[in-house]
């Protein structure tokens, strides 16, 4: 918890330094790049956990791999590094994704189902979860057949739960009483 308030932290200046520099989607862009690597290389990982390698050693590598880096994104890598917060470049990353998307309006909604929607259904469900929000939806389905049927919404720390899986946790609940 404390490391992701530091995240959130270094995330805001970040995003305040590239709203007064007009560079949001360049650093935006930097910042996703940075999660890719982050994800999908254990190496990278390695490296910016690592106590033994010295931070002027990671900051030389940081320059190679993110060597397309806006100047504001490379200086706040260093500044991170120097700081011996490079552990928490991914979180940092993440946070800034979600305070932009905060700060233009965006609210990311993610819809689980068991199986996939038909746009009928999708759109109803849309047109309702529009009602209540302010802000553009950034939508992302995903499938999960342990569901067995029914959807889940995720927005935020929002959670709805009307799947057949839940309601058969709930009946088994009731029921064993």
């Amino acid at each position: 918890m404390k490391s992701t308030k530091a995240a959130s932290r270094y995330a805001k200046a970040l995003l305040e330094l590239a709203i007064d520099q007009k560079k949001i989607n360049s650093i935006l862009g930097d910042m996703v790049f940075l999660l890719e690597v982050s994800s999908e290389s254990k190496d990278f990982e390695l490296l910016v956990n690592s106590p033994l390698v010295k931070s002027d050693k990671k900051i030389e590598i940081f320059q190679l791999i993110f060597e397309q880096f806006e100047k504001e994104s490379m200086d706040f890598i260093k500044l991170i590094t120097n700081n011996r917060r490079e552990s928490m470049l991914p979180a940092i990353a993440r946070s800034f994704d979600m305070l932009v998307k905060d700060y233009r309006g965006i609210v990311p909604v993610t819809i689980i189902t068991a199986s996939k929607m038909d746009s009928e259904t999708r759109d109803a469900l849309l047109t309702k979860i529009k009602s209540s929000v302010k802000g553009e939806l950034e939508l992302t389905e995903r499938i999960d057949e342990s569901l067995i049927g029914g959807f889940l919404v995720e927005m935020g720390d929002i959670q709805i739960d009307a799947t057949v899986l839940n309601q058969f946790n709930n009946l088994k609940q009731r029921l064993t009483r």
